[in-house]
This record gives C-alpha cells, sequence and structure tokens, in this order.
C-alpha cells in the first residue's frame, strides 16, 4: 500500500489529490457541515522524477514501488 508513483513531470513534484477534509486531527469534525476534498501539490527542486522521489521518501512520502498493483 501506499500513494501513487510520481507521474512523468520530469521535475520530482507531486500532487494528492484527498477527498476528505477529515484526515487531519486539528479539524473538529462536529463542526464540519459539508465534506470537502483538496489537492495538495509537493513541489520540489529537484532536477528530475528521480531525484523527486528520494526526497519525498526521505520525508516519509509512502510512494508505492515500480510495478506493485494500486
Amino acid at each position: 500500500m501506499g500513494c501513487r508513483r510520481i507521474p512523468s513531470t520530469a521535475r520530482g513534484n507531486y500532487t494528492l489529490g484527498l477527498k476528505d477534509q477529515l484526515v487531519f486531527p486539528e479539524i473538529d469534525y462536529t463542526r464540519v457541515d459539508k465534506i470537502k476534498g483538496m489537492n495538495i501539490t509537493m513541489t520540489t527542486s529537484a532536477k528530475n522524477d528521480e531525484q523527486g522521489r528520494e526526497l519525498l521518501k526521505a520525508l516519509g512520502v509512502p510512494l508505492r514501488e515500480k510495478g506493485v498493483a494500486q
């Protein structure tokens, strides 16, 4: 399990789409009147996808390994 691999942006950037804001423990779910999603983009200074992938892995992003089924 893990996040999908970085698409070929050639810059190592990664965008993660969330369907529900309640994944953040800071949000009081009793005050939420509507479920909202969001996109989170991590922009790196990597020169290519491999460098970006290594940086994100070092930061703890659980990326799937190549060839692992989704």
